[in-house]
Formats: structure tokens, sequence, C-alpha cells
């Protein structure tokens, strides 16, 4: 493409020359930069145009300048629908501009005063002129009209005649609809637009066999809880304000190599096995385990869920056991060791003797043409978001097809990227096509681990990977949790929940489950190798579940913590402190008024901690010379707060505060 008279540069958010599509969220402002200049000094000026699915302008923004001296601009375009968008940026020259600078300083200095305000009604006289597509309301014609008026009224001193050319009425019309000439575009690139679901909601994990599970201490035998049973826990869930149930693979598990107790390599009569050794002779992917029961009860489990708000997510995990019917029937879809034998998983020295992975070298059509119809099969059965169990073992071609066929015919269901990996996988695995991704944020403990990933999965990767934040999950129990007690769930939970719009919680975080297994980061006599019956009513005495609903509560009071984009860290003056906001300003706040939430967290779990925090109101739109109402979320009470807070919060009471700033009536 020619660079064009005002050459558009760096346009963001692009990936690979627009290869991979920017995502966004319907309702969601997306930030749109580029790099404008132009040869010269005179004005120019930058638009971001979005672009419908059709190819039709659907708004238009002016950009403003964010880096003076770097002529970088920026614009938030929001779109309304679902569907493959697109955008553009344009670069132009702004005549009204030119002349206000100049006319501002020699009609002072008294040089060329005449030309000068002249040359004002001219512009002003084209402006208010234009015809077709770029004609002006004429409100906003009459506004400049009577500013020509005003340049042409000779009874009046020059000054004061050229402050009714350079008055706020006329920049404000001026910035709404400039007049523009030498218009240079950039190409158009790629935006594909989701449902709110895939940017903002908060996910509950279980597996369905614990809940309603028995033990018969005659038979020393336990009775698997089934898909029934389990839905008697989803108004509890509810209740906590969730948005997402996710069940672990509910398929039927392989015997071959069964695991015991806390991953012991030989089971015991009675152990349930993994629910990760997908298939037996009762069937595999697209199959339910008997112990839980039949599609009829799926169906009425979705159906429960559904008609208390809840969604349900299901593990996609692509692996088998050596029961799986795949082995038989497909031999050439896993490898073959050179003894003979299918080779099982290993991640060395760990190794999974119940599972065999796939391999995509033999037959990729035949793998994707099967997971296709698996994927088809659940999503005909009321699933609408799928958790990818370790998506990064397998080939990134085959997921971007995947989730592009998928996408095409079901635009609702919604993809979580487990992968904790590299970071240049987990960013390619989010622009291929999943929603949403698995973060490192279960391992950032300290203040500037958190500041530093807060900043960096807000930052310019939001365009791309959606992080979703669990504090555990059923194969993770950092050290922090081990140690951390009651406060330090707390503590997580407040980070998880408002760190980012999306986040969830594993069936017993309730009930501060912080035992590991020796010698590694996951909890004893783990939930995949045995049922786990929970008593519930402890959740109430130690107040997590009450806390978890609180958050769900507050994000959902809160536009600003259902968005991604434009976190702000604020510092503190001690080491355990740590703070940051969110805010939405009225022009693109659902409410049509300005949100900003402020969370301070005391990550130190055992001692109370005391600070100052240094906010910056003015980037929030509010006065630095008197106090504002700063209202707890959490704890109700109401501060007067400034731009400098001292603050103090002992884990026995509370460990943070998640503050809603008063703005003033009217503030934009």
């Amino acid at each position: 493409m020619p660079v064009g008279r005002i050459p558009v540069l760096d346009v963001s958010p692009v990936a690979e020359e627009g290869r991979f599509p920017a995502k966004a969220a319907v309702g969601e402002a997306v930030p749109v930069r580029a790099t404008v200049i132009r040869e010269g000094h005179d004005a120019l000026g930058a638009t971001a145009v979005l672009l419908r699915p059709d190819g039709s302008v659907h708004s238009v923004a002016r950009m403003v300048d964010i880096a003076p001296g770097l002529d970088r601009y920026e614009a938030r375009l929001v779109p309304d629908a679902e569907g493959e968008w697109s955008f553009r940026v344009e670069g132009w020259s702004d005549p009204y501009g030119t002349w206000a600078h100049d006319a501002a300083i020699k009609v002072e200095a008294g040089i060329d005063v005449e030309l000068m305000l002249t040359e004002g009604e001219l512009v002003l006289q084209r402006a208010a002129g234009r015809t077709g597509e770029d004609a002006m309301r004429p409100r906003d014609a009459r506004v400049l009209l009577d500013a020509v008026a005003g340049l042409r009224d000779t009874s009046r001193p020059p000054l004061a005649r050229l402050a009714a050319a350079l008055a706020p009425e006329v920049r404000e019309v001026l910035d709404r609809a400039p007049l523009r000439d030498m218009v240079t575009r950039s190409r158009a690139y790629p935006l594909v637009v989701h449902r709110r679901l895939a940017l903002t909601g908060s996910w509950y994990e279980m597996f369905p066999r614990s809940h309603g599970a028995t033990y018969d201490e005659a038979t020393r035998r336990w009775t698997s809880g089934t898909l029934r049973t389990a839905a008697n826990q989803l108004p509890r869930i509810a209740a906590m304000g969730f948005d997402v149930v996710y069940l672990t693979p509910i398929h039927p598990i392989g015997t071959t190599h069964r695991k015991g107790r806390n991953n012991a390599l030989a089971a015991l009569p009675g152990d349930p096995g993994s629910p990760y050794a997908i298939g037996s002779p009762d069937g595999g992917h697209d199959a339910i385990e008997p112990t839980l029961g039949t599609f009829d009860d799926f169906d009425a489990f979705v159906a429960r869920a559904r008609s208390l708000g809840l969604e349900v997510a299901l593990d996609l995990a692509l692996q088998a056991s050596p029961d799986h019917p795949w082995v038989t029937e497909h031999p050439e879809w896993f490898t073959t060791r050179a003894d003979g034998t299918i080779a099982h998983a290993e991640n060395p020295p760990k190794k999974y003797q119940d599972i065999y992975p796939l391999n995509f070298d033999n037959d990729p059509e035949g793998i994707y043409a099967e997971v296709r119809r698996v994927l088809q099969v659940w999503i005909d059965h009321g699933v609408t978001a799928f958790r990818v169990d370790n998506p990064h073992t397998k080939p990134l071609s085959f997921w971007q097809r995947l989730l592009a066929d998928v996408n095409a015919s079901h635009p609702e269901v919604i993809f979580l990227s487990e992968a904790f990996t590299r970071p240049a996988m987990m960013l390619t695995l989010a622009k291929v096509g999943f929603h949403q991704s698995y973060t490192y944020f279960t391992w950032r403990n300290t203040k500037a681990e958190l500041e530093e990933y807060l900043a960096r999965v807000g930052g310019e990767e939001a365009a791309w990977l959606r992080p979703s934040f669990w504090p555990t999950t059923h194969d993770i129990l950092p050290p922090y949790l081990q140690q951390g007690g009651v406060p330090g769930f707390a503590v997580r939970a407040v980070l998880a929940a408002t760190g980012s719009p999306t986040w969830g919680v594993y069936s017993g975080y309730e009930l501060v489950e912080n035992v590991p297994r020796p010698g590694v980061e996951e909890q004893i006599d783990n939930e995949k190798y045995e049922f786990r019956p929970r008593d519930w009513a402890r959740a109430d005495d130690l107040g997590i579940a009450l806390l978890l609903g609180r958050l769900n509560e507050i994000r959902r009071a809160h536009p600003a913590l259902q968005q991604l984009r434009d976190v702000r860290v604020h510092p503190t003056t001690d080491d355990a402190l740590v703070c940051f906001s969110r805010h939405l300003d009225a022009a693109h706040s659902p409410t049509g008024r300005p949100d900003t939430v402020v969370v301070v967290v005391n990550i130190d779990p055992h001692h109370a901690r005391e600070g100052v925090v240094h906010l910056d109101l003015t980037a929030f739109g509010l006065p630095v010379d008197r106090p504002v109402a700063a209202h707890d979320a959490l704890s109700g009470d109401t501060y007067a707060w400034s731009d400098q807070v001292y603050v103090r919060l002992d884990p026995m009471v509370s460990v943070a505060h998640v503050v809603h700033l008063e703005h003033p009536h009217g503030a934009r």
C-alpha cells in the first residue's frame, strides 16, 4: 500500500498483519491506537472507524494524542453485536486546527490580523456547508455560522472576533464532525466480537461423583454420587453468584492401570479411578460413566442449572485410557513404541500409565472428524463452554480449524484453554481461537509479581488473551494457600475476582482445603482419584462462601470490574499492600455514569499491615482539592479519601478494601 499523504502506521491491536483477529466482547470498549504523522507543521487528526460484519460503518471516534511528541493516537470503539467485525484508522489534515493554532499566535501579536480572520471565515464556512455524508446537523452548522458572523463583526476588537471562532462550542462541533482534507486510510483489520460471558464470568468447578457419594462402613465400599445428586448442589452454587458450573470429565473410566488414592499405581477394589483416564467398554468421549447416570440425567442437570441462571461447561480432555474404543478401532491415533506397545502419557519424571495421548501425525483428518462429532454431541445436550485440558500438547493448526468450525455454527460456545506452559504458546493458543486462558496468577504472590502481572494481562496482550484467574485447581495447591489459612484463601479470592473479569474456584475452596500431598503442590486425598463428599455447613463458619458470594455480587454491580483493559497499579508504602484500580468513563459505561473501583489488599495473611496508598485521582476525573466519598463494598463502610490514603488491614478482620469512588453528578 502507498504510504499516503498522512501516513497511518503501527495500528493496534493487530497481530501478524491481521493474521489473527483481535478480540472483543459485546459492549466492550476496545482501545485502537496508531501512529499518525505528516510533513511540516500543519495540524492533523486521526479517526478510528468500526466496521460491521457486512463492511458498513458502525461508528467513528476521534482519536486523541496519548503520547505528546511521539504522534501516538487512541480512541475507543464499542461493538454492539457478535460477529466478524473490523476496524481501520484514518489520518487527515485538519484545516481548522492549523488555522486556530496560527491565528491565536498572529492575532495576539498583531500580525496579518485581517487576513487571519478572513481565512478563519473561509474554513468555518466550508465546514458548515458540507453536503452528502459529510453534511453537518443544522444546529451544528448554525454554531459555525454564528462564529463566522463573529469573525466578520468589525465593531469588535480583533481578539474578541477571534474568540468567537475559538469558542468551546465551536471546538466541540469540529471535534465531533471535523473538516478533513487529504484523508489517508489504513487497511481494515479483523476484530472478532464474542458474547459477554467470553469476557466476564465466574466459574465453579466440581466433580459430580463426589456430590452425594456415600460410604458403607460394613462393606467398606463407596457408592458414587450421580448427576442427579450433583444437581442438588446447583442452588448453593447459584446463590454464591457463579455464572458457570464446570464439570470435570463425566465419561466412562478405564480399569487398565487404574490409579488408586493419591495417584497410587495400584487401585484398590472400589477406587473410582481418574476421570481423565477416559474410555471403557461402556464408551468413550461421547458417553457418560454409568455410575453417574444417563443422558436423561445429564439433560436434567443442564435444565436445573439453566433455571438457576447457570451455564454448564464440560472438560474436554483429548486422551484415552487403554480401554477406550478408539484404541482398538483406531490404533493409528496413538504412538506405537519399538516393542509394539502403545506409549502412555509422560511428563518426565511423571508417568500416566492409565492414559494414552493422541498422535495427530498419522490420521489428522480422522481425529479431527471424531473430535468435532464429540463436541457436537455435548453441544446438542446443552453444553455452552468447554475447559480444554492441556491444549498445548496438540497441534495449533488443529485448534485453529476446530474452534473456527464450532464458532461458525455455534458462536455461543466458549473454549477455556488450560495451558500452563510457555508464554508464547499460551498467547498463540489465544490468538488461534481460544476465548479464555488459564494463567500464571496462581503463582504470582509477592507485591512486585502481582503488580507486574496485573499490568501485563491488562495491557496489549488483552486484545487476544483473556485471563481466567484461579486461586486453585484440582491439580494445583500453591504454597501460599498451604500456609495462609482462612486469610490466605480470602486474599487470593479477592485478587482473582477483582484482578480479572473472569475467574473461578475449585469445589472445596469454601472449606479452605489446604493440606498438600507430601512433596507436591497438590491436595492430599485428591479428588481426581477418590470420592470427596463434603460437609458444606462448615463453610458458613469459615466465611469464605459468604466472601465468594459478595465478590460476585460486587462484580455484577460494577461495570469497571467487567472489563480487562486499563488496570492501573497505585504505589503503596508497605511491601504487603497491593493497590490497583479499574475505571470506566461515562461515555463507555452502560449506566451512563463513570465507575471507579479501587482494590487494596494485604497479601500478608499472618500480620496486620499499614501504609499510605497514593491514588492518581486525576486519571479518574476526580478532584484532588477535596475529599472523595469512598464506599467499601466489602465492609459497607464509607470513608473520605484523598490522593493519599492511610490504610490498615488486619487479616483477622479484613484482608482488603474494595472501594467504589463516588463521582460528582454529571461527571464524565
